[in-house]
């Protein structure tokens, strides 16, 4: 595994993901138990984010006390499916903006291709945490961390739910100084380029779809 890849192994994440592999979970609970991983993985994702002091009050006196800068934090999402961390990750960082990448995958070549591009305004001072459920072939993962890098952000991050060796060994050849926190790494991709065993295609179930 590469030195930048964060395995995040904490019982309640490991235990929300097994609830959401199960092949009958709602949509409804596949979506809240997301939302649930995304939040209890945006504070270790954001565990080094640096801080300044400010001058508070007290009710006994004044002090300076460390806060981070939310407003120079930008969630990316990978459209569709990022949107479902979006919520868990504001709920730790409300104060954060938040960029837009369009991709679908081809079915044929499984080639990312891209139809949206929308970032906050001077990306050079902020840091930049892109979230996408799952990094399968590492294509749009890749393909996305491209094009946000023509925006020049301060940092980046990536965070993904699952992963495949595959998909993280592509990740790092394109971009070996973007650390990858990930809650499981799975065995493999099947001939369709889906993670096994995986949990089934997590857009459609982050929204109901087929």
């Amino acid at each position: 595994m590469p030195a930048d890849v964060h395995h995040l192994r904490h019982p309640l994440i490991q235990h929300k993901l097994t609830l959401m592999r199960e092949k009958d979970r709602s949509t409804h609970s596949f979506r809240r138990l997301l939302g649930e991983i995304g939040m209890l993985m945006a504070y270790e994702v954001t565990r080094d984010m640096p801080t300044q002091l400010i001058e508070i009050e007290t009710p006994l006196e004044k002090m300076q006390s460390p806060v981070i800068e939310g407003r120079k934090t930008v969630f990316v999402s990978i459209m569709r499916a990022g949107a479902g961390f979006l919520d868990g990750m504001l709920n730790v960082i409300p104060g954060a903006r938040i960029g837009h990448i369009g991709l679908y995958r081809d079915p044929k070549t499984l080639v990312a291709v891209e139809y949206y591009f929308k970032m906050p305004a001077d990306m050079h001072e902020r840091d930049a945490i892109v979230l996408d459920p799952m990094l399968a072939t590492g294509n749009s993962a890749t393909a996305a961390v491209d094009r946000l890098k023509e925006a020049r952000p301060k940092s980046i991050r990536f965070v993904c739910l699952l992963a495949a060796p595959e998909g993280l060994a592509h990740f790092h050849a394109n971009h070996p100084d973007v650390p990858v926190f990930v809650a499981a790494i799975d065995r493999q991709l099947n001939e369709h380029g889906y993670i096994v065993p995986g949990l089934g295609d997590a857009g459609d179930r982050i929204f109901g779809t087929k």
